[in-house]
Protein backbone atom coordinates (compact mmCIF):
# COMPACT_ATOMS: atom_id res chain seq x y z
CA UNK A 1 0.00 0.00 0.00
CA UNK A 2 1.47 3.39 -1.20
CA UNK A 3 1.56 5.95 1.84
CA UNK A 4 1.32 9.88 1.16
CA UNK A 5 3.26 11.81 3.31
CA UNK A 6 3.11 15.49 3.44
CA UNK A 7 5.94 17.72 5.29
CA UNK A 8 4.37 20.85 6.65
CA UNK A 9 6.93 24.09 6.54
CA UNK A 10 10.90 23.94 5.39
CA UNK A 11 11.68 26.38 8.10
CA UNK A 12 13.36 23.52 10.33
CA UNK A 13 16.99 22.34 8.51
CA UNK A 14 16.16 18.87 9.33
CA UNK A 15 13.87 18.67 6.75
CA UNK A 16 16.18 17.99 4.33
CA UNK A 17 17.32 14.79 5.61
CA UNK A 18 13.75 13.65 6.43
CA UNK A 19 12.57 14.85 3.36
CA UNK A 20 15.79 12.74 1.42
CA UNK A 21 14.95 9.33 3.70
CA UNK A 22 11.08 9.62 2.79
CA UNK A 23 11.94 9.75 -0.79
CA UNK A 24 14.29 6.71 -1.35
CA UNK A 25 11.14 4.42 0.50
CA UNK A 26 9.60 2.64 -1.90
CA UNK A 27 5.63 2.87 -1.33
CA UNK A 28 6.11 6.50 -0.49
CA UNK A 29 4.40 9.73 -2.23
CA UNK A 30 5.83 12.77 -0.83
CA UNK A 31 4.13 16.08 -0.78
CA UNK A 32 4.84 19.21 0.98
CA UNK A 33 4.69 22.93 1.41
CA UNK A 34 6.31 25.94 2.86
CA UNK A 35 4.80 27.73 6.22
CA UNK A 36 6.41 30.93 7.90
CA UNK A 37 8.47 33.89 6.34
CA UNK A 38 11.73 32.03 4.95
CA UNK A 39 14.60 34.79 5.63
CA UNK A 40 15.96 36.36 2.95
CA UNK A 41 18.82 34.50 0.90
CA UNK A 42 17.55 31.55 1.91
CA UNK A 43 15.99 28.63 -0.35
CA UNK A 44 12.43 27.99 1.09
CA UNK A 45 8.96 27.18 -0.60
CA UNK A 46 8.51 25.67 -4.61
CA UNK A 47 12.82 26.35 -4.83
CA UNK A 48 13.74 24.09 -2.11
CA UNK A 49 11.07 21.35 -2.91
CA UNK A 50 12.41 21.31 -6.38
CA UNK A 51 15.87 20.68 -4.35
CA UNK A 52 14.16 17.90 -2.26
CA UNK A 53 12.31 16.23 -4.65
CA UNK A 54 8.95 16.73 -3.46
CA UNK A 55 5.72 17.60 -5.48
CA UNK A 56 4.71 20.76 -3.76
CA UNK A 57 1.43 22.66 -3.15
CA UNK A 58 0.65 26.44 -2.67
CA UNK A 59 -0.39 25.56 1.46
CA UNK A 60 -1.40 23.41 4.01
CA UNK A 61 -5.26 23.46 2.59
CA UNK A 62 -3.96 22.27 -0.22
CA UNK A 63 -1.93 19.37 1.25
CA UNK A 64 -4.52 18.63 3.43
CA UNK A 65 -7.10 17.75 1.16
CA UNK A 66 -5.03 15.07 -0.21
CA UNK A 67 -5.69 13.27 2.54
CA UNK A 68 -2.29 12.05 3.89
CA UNK A 69 -2.01 9.57 5.87
CA UNK A 70 1.18 10.86 8.05
CA UNK A 71 2.26 14.50 8.47
CA UNK A 72 5.94 15.54 9.29
CA UNK A 73 6.01 19.20 10.90
CA UNK A 74 9.08 21.06 10.53
CA UNK A 75 7.88 24.95 11.28
CA UNK A 76 8.88 27.04 14.05
CA UNK A 77 8.19 26.12 17.37
CA UNK A 78 5.12 28.54 17.86
CA UNK A 79 3.38 27.05 14.86
CA UNK A 80 3.37 23.08 16.16
CA UNK A 81 0.47 23.51 17.82
CA UNK A 82 -1.92 24.98 15.43
CA UNK A 83 -0.20 22.93 12.05
CA UNK A 84 -0.33 19.60 14.04
CA UNK A 85 -4.45 20.09 15.17
CA UNK A 86 -5.15 20.89 11.24
CA UNK A 87 -3.35 17.47 10.95
CA UNK A 88 -5.17 15.47 13.37
CA UNK A 89 -8.12 16.57 12.08
CA UNK A 90 -7.47 16.15 8.65
CA UNK A 91 -7.11 12.16 9.98
CA UNK A 92 -3.10 12.25 9.33
CA UNK A 93 -0.86 10.71 12.08
CA UNK A 94 1.84 13.40 13.00
CA UNK A 95 5.48 13.40 13.65
CA UNK A 96 6.37 17.19 15.13
CA UNK A 97 9.89 18.56 15.73
CA UNK A 98 10.82 18.92 18.93
CA UNK A 99 10.02 20.98 21.00
CA UNK A 100 6.46 19.42 20.98
CA UNK A 101 5.50 23.26 21.31
CA UNK A 102 7.15 26.46 23.62
CA UNK A 103 4.20 26.13 26.51
CA UNK A 104 2.49 23.88 28.35
CA UNK A 105 -0.68 24.66 27.30
CA UNK A 106 -0.22 24.18 23.90
CA UNK A 107 1.49 20.79 24.53
CA UNK A 108 -1.34 19.43 26.57
CA UNK A 109 -3.58 20.49 23.77
CA UNK A 110 -2.05 18.73 21.16
CA UNK A 111 -1.89 15.47 23.09
CA UNK A 112 -5.46 15.69 23.91
CA UNK A 113 -6.10 16.71 20.47
CA UNK A 114 -4.31 13.16 18.92
CA UNK A 115 -5.92 10.99 21.39
CA UNK A 116 -9.39 12.64 20.63
CA UNK A 117 -8.57 11.79 17.12
CA UNK A 118 -7.31 8.39 17.80
CA UNK A 119 -4.14 8.95 15.93
CA UNK A 120 -0.36 9.07 16.49
CA UNK A 121 1.59 12.02 17.78
CA UNK A 122 5.46 11.39 17.57
CA UNK A 123 8.17 13.98 18.93
CA UNK A 124 11.41 14.00 16.59
CA UNK A 125 13.79 12.75 19.32
CA UNK A 126 16.29 11.08 16.89
CA UNK A 127 18.91 10.89 19.05
CA UNK A 128 17.21 8.56 20.91
CA UNK A 129 17.34 6.29 18.20
CA UNK A 130 21.14 5.62 18.09
CA UNK A 131 22.75 2.74 19.42
CA UNK A 132 24.75 3.54 22.04
CA UNK A 133 21.76 5.10 23.77
CA UNK A 134 20.07 2.33 23.39
CA UNK A 135 23.01 0.05 24.70
CA UNK A 136 23.27 2.38 27.52
CA UNK A 137 18.96 1.76 28.08
CA UNK A 138 19.24 -1.77 28.26
CA UNK A 139 22.68 -1.37 30.78
CA UNK A 140 20.62 0.49 33.11
CA UNK A 141 17.68 -1.91 32.71
CA UNK A 142 19.66 -4.33 33.49
CA UNK A 143 21.14 -3.35 36.43
CA UNK A 144 24.30 -3.03 35.20
CA UNK A 145 25.13 0.27 36.60
CA UNK A 146 23.03 -0.46 39.89
CA UNK A 147 20.95 2.50 41.32
CA UNK A 148 21.52 5.66 39.23
CA UNK A 149 22.94 8.72 41.80
CA UNK A 150 23.29 11.39 38.70
CA UNK A 151 23.34 12.07 35.17
CA UNK A 152 25.35 15.19 33.65
CA UNK A 153 24.40 16.12 29.75
CA UNK A 154 25.72 18.13 27.46
CA UNK A 155 24.37 19.53 24.12
CA UNK A 156 26.53 22.26 22.53
CA UNK A 157 26.40 23.54 19.03
CA UNK A 158 26.90 26.17 16.53
CA UNK A 159 24.75 29.35 17.01
CA UNK A 160 22.07 29.59 14.01
CA UNK A 161 23.25 31.79 11.18
CA UNK A 162 20.54 34.33 11.65
CA UNK A 163 20.70 35.15 7.50
CA UNK A 164 19.27 31.41 7.30
CA UNK A 165 17.39 30.24 10.18
CA UNK A 166 16.78 33.48 12.19
CA UNK A 167 13.68 32.70 13.79
CA UNK A 168 15.51 30.33 16.27
CA UNK A 169 16.68 34.01 17.77
CA UNK A 170 13.17 35.09 17.35
CA UNK A 171 11.70 34.58 21.20
CA UNK A 172 7.86 35.22 19.06
CA UNK A 173 9.00 32.19 17.15
CA UNK A 174 11.26 30.05 18.47
CA UNK A 175 10.29 30.01 22.41
CA UNK A 176 13.53 31.00 23.59
CA UNK A 177 17.75 30.07 22.57
CA UNK A 178 19.99 27.52 23.31
CA UNK A 179 17.91 26.04 26.45
CA UNK A 180 14.93 25.49 24.52
CA UNK A 181 16.90 24.70 21.46
CA UNK A 182 18.97 21.94 23.02
CA UNK A 183 17.86 21.06 26.81
CA UNK A 184 14.81 19.02 25.23
CA UNK A 185 17.36 16.46 23.21
CA UNK A 186 19.30 15.53 26.86
CA UNK A 187 15.72 15.95 28.66
CA UNK A 188 14.36 12.77 26.36
CA UNK A 189 16.89 10.49 26.74
CA UNK A 190 16.63 11.64 30.95
CA UNK A 191 12.50 10.53 30.32
CA UNK A 192 13.54 7.26 28.85
CA UNK A 193 16.62 6.60 31.34
CA UNK A 194 14.46 7.44 34.37
CA UNK A 195 10.94 6.54 33.85
CA UNK A 196 10.24 9.73 35.68
CA UNK A 197 9.58 12.92 34.95
CA UNK A 198 11.59 15.87 36.57
CA UNK A 199 9.91 17.47 39.95
CA UNK A 200 12.35 20.40 40.68
CA UNK A 201 14.38 22.65 38.69
CA UNK A 202 17.32 25.78 38.67
CA UNK A 203 18.74 26.91 35.54
CA UNK A 204 21.15 29.96 34.97
CA UNK A 205 21.61 31.17 31.39
CA UNK A 206 24.02 34.13 29.65
CA UNK A 207 24.85 35.66 26.37
CA UNK A 208 27.92 35.93 27.06
CA UNK A 209 29.35 34.27 23.78
CA UNK A 210 26.61 36.13 21.67
CA UNK A 211 25.28 39.50 23.16
CA UNK A 212 23.62 40.74 20.44
CA UNK A 213 21.24 37.97 20.36
CA UNK A 214 17.61 38.34 21.36
CA UNK A 215 17.53 34.90 23.69
CA UNK A 216 19.73 33.02 25.27
CA UNK A 217 23.10 31.19 24.07
CA UNK A 218 24.30 29.36 26.72
CA UNK A 219 23.26 28.09 30.49
CA UNK A 220 22.90 25.16 32.72
CA UNK A 221 19.74 23.62 34.15
CA UNK A 222 19.53 21.44 37.47
CA UNK A 223 16.91 18.46 37.59
CA UNK A 224 15.86 17.05 40.58
CA UNK A 225 13.77 13.58 40.22
CA UNK A 226 11.23 11.60 42.51
CA UNK A 227 13.66 9.12 42.62
CA UNK A 228 16.38 11.02 44.06
CA UNK A 229 18.29 11.43 40.78
CA UNK A 230 20.27 14.94 39.83
CA UNK A 231 20.59 15.54 36.53
CA UNK A 232 22.61 18.82 35.21
CA UNK A 233 22.30 20.06 31.74
CA UNK A 234 24.95 22.23 30.01
CA UNK A 235 23.26 23.57 26.63
CA UNK A 236 24.72 26.25 24.42
CA UNK A 237 25.37 27.54 21.11
CA UNK A 238 28.96 27.96 21.67
CA UNK A 239 30.35 26.01 18.87
CA UNK A 240 32.11 28.53 16.44
CA UNK A 241 31.27 29.02 12.91
CA UNK A 242 34.71 27.89 12.15
CA UNK A 243 34.45 24.31 13.73
CA UNK A 244 34.44 21.33 11.01
CA UNK A 245 30.85 19.82 13.07
CA UNK A 246 27.85 21.56 13.79
CA UNK A 247 28.67 20.85 17.77
CA UNK A 248 27.64 17.32 19.36
CA UNK A 249 26.01 15.94 22.83
CA UNK A 250 26.97 13.28 25.33
CA UNK A 251 25.69 11.85 28.55
CA UNK A 252 27.06 10.20 31.14
CA UNK A 253 25.49 8.12 34.19
CA UNK A 254 27.04 7.61 37.75
CA UNK A 255 25.55 4.77 39.18
CA UNK A 256 26.11 2.38 42.60
CA UNK A 257 27.58 -0.20 40.64
CA UNK A 258 29.07 1.74 38.14
CA UNK A 259 29.35 4.69 35.58
CA UNK A 260 28.67 5.21 31.37
CA UNK A 261 29.34 7.58 29.14
CA UNK A 262 28.27 8.11 26.05
CA UNK A 263 28.94 10.27 22.82
CA UNK A 264 26.83 9.37 19.54
CA UNK A 265 28.18 12.00 17.48
CA UNK A 266 31.44 11.04 18.50
CA UNK A 267 32.33 8.49 15.07
CA UNK A 268 34.17 10.58 12.63
CA UNK A 269 37.39 10.63 10.26
CA UNK A 270 39.39 13.67 11.18
CA UNK A 271 41.85 15.45 9.24
CA UNK A 272 42.96 18.99 7.28
CA UNK A 273 42.62 20.59 3.88
CA UNK A 274 43.40 23.58 2.39
CA UNK A 275 40.16 24.96 3.93
CA UNK A 276 41.05 23.72 7.34
CA UNK A 277 39.57 20.75 10.00
CA UNK A 278 37.79 18.41 8.25
CA UNK A 279 35.35 16.14 10.25
CA UNK A 280 33.64 12.77 8.15
CA UNK A 281 30.90 11.52 10.35
CA UNK A 282 30.11 7.86 9.88
CA UNK A 283 27.82 7.36 12.35
CA UNK A 284 24.27 5.72 11.96
CA UNK A 285 21.68 8.04 10.12
CA UNK A 286 19.77 9.09 13.32
CA UNK A 287 17.00 10.68 11.61
CA UNK A 288 16.45 8.09 8.80
CA UNK A 289 15.97 6.14 11.85
CA UNK A 290 13.51 8.01 13.76
CA UNK A 291 11.17 8.09 10.27
CA UNK A 292 11.59 4.26 10.19
CA UNK A 293 10.19 4.08 13.26
CA UNK A 294 7.13 6.93 12.47
CA UNK A 295 6.07 4.70 9.51
CA UNK A 296 6.19 1.71 11.12
CA UNK A 297 3.86 2.93 13.70
CA UNK A 298 1.80 4.74 10.64
CA UNK A 299 1.83 1.06 9.04
CA UNK A 300 0.96 -1.40 11.88
CA UNK A 301 -1.23 1.40 14.26
CA UNK A 302 1.41 0.67 16.95
CA UNK A 303 2.35 3.32 19.54
CA UNK A 304 5.77 5.05 18.81
CA UNK A 305 8.48 6.08 21.62
CA UNK A 306 8.78 9.19 21.74
CA UNK A 307 5.29 10.15 21.36
CA UNK A 308 3.53 13.17 22.64
CA UNK A 309 3.45 12.87 25.79
CA UNK A 310 6.88 12.36 26.41
CA UNK A 311 7.19 15.76 24.23
CA UNK A 312 5.54 17.25 26.43
CA UNK A 313 6.69 16.01 29.56
CA UNK A 314 10.49 17.56 28.42
CA UNK A 315 9.02 20.59 27.33
CA UNK A 316 8.04 20.81 30.91
CA UNK A 317 11.26 21.11 32.00
CA UNK A 318 12.29 23.57 29.90
CA UNK A 319 9.64 25.63 30.66
CA UNK A 320 10.12 25.15 34.52
CA UNK A 321 13.77 25.83 33.16
CA UNK A 322 12.57 29.42 32.11
CA UNK A 323 10.35 30.12 34.77
CA UNK A 324 13.89 29.64 37.21
CA UNK A 325 15.69 31.75 35.18
CA UNK A 326 12.98 34.62 35.63
CA UNK A 327 12.66 34.11 39.45
CA UNK A 328 16.46 32.87 40.49
CA UNK A 329 14.45 30.56 42.32
CA UNK A 330 13.96 26.46 42.11
CA UNK A 331 10.63 26.02 40.07
CA UNK A 332 8.55 23.09 40.43
CA UNK A 333 8.16 21.01 36.92
CA UNK A 334 4.37 21.21 36.14
CA UNK A 335 2.97 18.06 35.79
CA UNK A 336 1.75 16.51 32.81
CA UNK A 337 -1.33 13.71 32.84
Amino acid sequence: MTLTVAILSFAHPHVHGYAAYLRAQPGIRVIGTDTGAPDPGTRRGAELAADLGLEYLPDVASVLAQAPDAVVICAENTAHRELTEQALAAGAHVLCEKPLATSDEDAAAMVAAAEAAGRILMTAYPVRFAPVVEDLLARVRAGQLGQIMSVHGTNNGKMPRPQERSWFTDPERSGGGAMMDHVVHVADLLDALLGEPAERVHAVTNQILHPDAGVETGGVVSACYPGGVIAQIDCSWSVPDSAPTWGGLTLEVQGTEGSMRIDPFAGHVGGYDSDGSIWQAYSTDLDARLITAFLEAVRTGTAPQPDGRVGARTLALVTAAQRSVASGQVEQVRAVG
